[in-house]
């Protein structure tokens, strides 16, 4: 018993206890998905790992090591940062209204001189950690009742606005679904979520006559028919079922791309890389795909499922359904299933934000599953 007690503090084999303990399954998934990701961008260069491969597996491989070092922050920490996160970034959302950089059109952005940082980026796990903060600190008894559905209502909602003023609707939508996701998990009556949806189906001719920028009203539309202009706005999506349905079943081969390397399929290394990659992989790579990321979604829920605590359970379940969102967006967008929303696909498209945001939800979610299996082991 006593050799068996000092294996289990040192570690298995040579293998040093920390090392030991790291959720190796997990970080392998991630490691095959952000790697074939690096994959689809080299053949998206042409066959080069410049411009998009080398940045992109350099920002991975330190978000990666970020998010091992937050699965060591105890959730305590997370308790008590959780409602003044949220503060400071809605602050940041104030100020990019106020003296925000501009680019591209969109001011979503803050200069601080060294860097230039998107707050909503940060809202996206911040709302989640807020909300069950807020319904962890709320007695079980007053769940049901108005107090425990309007201040969430609140903190919800500001952000919201101000990201649709940057303007950001696919980021919006990301924030909304994140909390609404706690509020559901944390036991608000069901028929508000019914009544909230039909008051959204009724508001939304509204919305989208006064709300929408003009953009975002041609994204609906194209959405809606995208034959109607397909050589406008309905271009992104017409060129990427293009792309999707010439891969067939096992695609046209790596680096044998004609829709991204011939420059008809725009934003083929961020937005629109699903389709890139389908063109060249096929079904089969497409499956593939599909299958790590609900692998990894299925283990976030498991996360919460197991975990003790109710702030702990709500924060999992939101966090993993953020990177669900994340997915189904991206895939439903590339597909025309969806409006153009401008969401990446998690670990495989260009750019460091979505990695950042994800990265930094898996690292609060192995955080909740290292407390879990020591819980277990002790």
């Amino acid at each position: 018993m006593k050799r068996i007690n000092q294996t289990t503090s040192h570690g298995l084999g040579f293998v040093p206890a920390p090392l030991a303990k790291l959720p190796w399954r997990v970080l392998f998934l991630l490691l095959a998905i952000g790697g074939f990701g690096l994959v689809v961008l080299f053949s998206a260069a042409g066959g080069s790992v410049q411009p998009w491969a080398s940045r992109q597996g350099l920002a991975f491989a330190i978000f990666l090591l970020a998010a091992i070092g937050i699965s060591r922050i105890r959730m305590s920490f997370w308790q008590g940062i959780a409602l003044p996160a949220y503060a400071v970034i809605t602050v940041m959302l104030v100020l990019v209204e106020l003296v925000g950089a501009v680019k591209g059109g969109s001011q979503r952005w803050l200069d601080l001189g060294f860097i230039r940082v998107q707050p909503s980026e940060f809202m996206k796990p911040a709302i989640v950690l807020a909300l069950a903060r807020f319904y962890d600190l709320l007695p079980a008894g007053e769940i049901r009742r108005f107090g425990a559905v309007w201040p969430a209502a609140a903190m919800l909602g500001i952000p919201v606005v101000l990201v649709m003023l940057q303007p950001d609707l696919g980021t919006a939508l990301m924030i909304t679904a994140g909390g609404l996701t706690v509020m559901f998990l944390a036991g608000l009556p069901l028929r508000l979520f019914v009544g909230g949806a039909l008051g959204v189906a009724i508001a939304a001719p509204l919305a989208f006559n006064f709300l929408l920028h003009e953009y975002q009203k041609n994204r609906v539309l194209i959405f809606l028919n995208p034959e109607s202009d397909p050589l406008g706005t309905g271009y992104h999506i017409s060129q990427s079922k293009i792309a999707i349905g010439s891969g067939g079943i096992f695609g046209k081969g790596f680096l044998n791309g004609t829709q991204s390397h011939l420059d008809y399929l725009p934003e083929g290394h961020t937005d629109f890389v699903f389709a890139t990659m389908a063109e060249e992989w096929g079904l089969v790579g497409g499956v593939l795909l599909i299958t790590a990321f609900i692998l990894l979604v299925r283990w976030g829920v498991g996360v919460g499922v197991r975990a003790e605590g109710r702030f702990s359970k709500l924060v999992a379940g939101g966090l993993a359904t953020t990177i669900f969102f994340y997915v189904a967006i991206n895939l439903g967008m590339v597909m025309g299933l969806a409006p153009v929303v401008g969401i990446p696909l998690p670990l495989v498209s260009y750019g460091g934000s979505a990695q950042m945001t994800v990265l930094g939800c898996i690292g609060i979610l192995m955080a909740i599953d290292r407390e879990n299996r020591d819980r277990v082991r002790f």
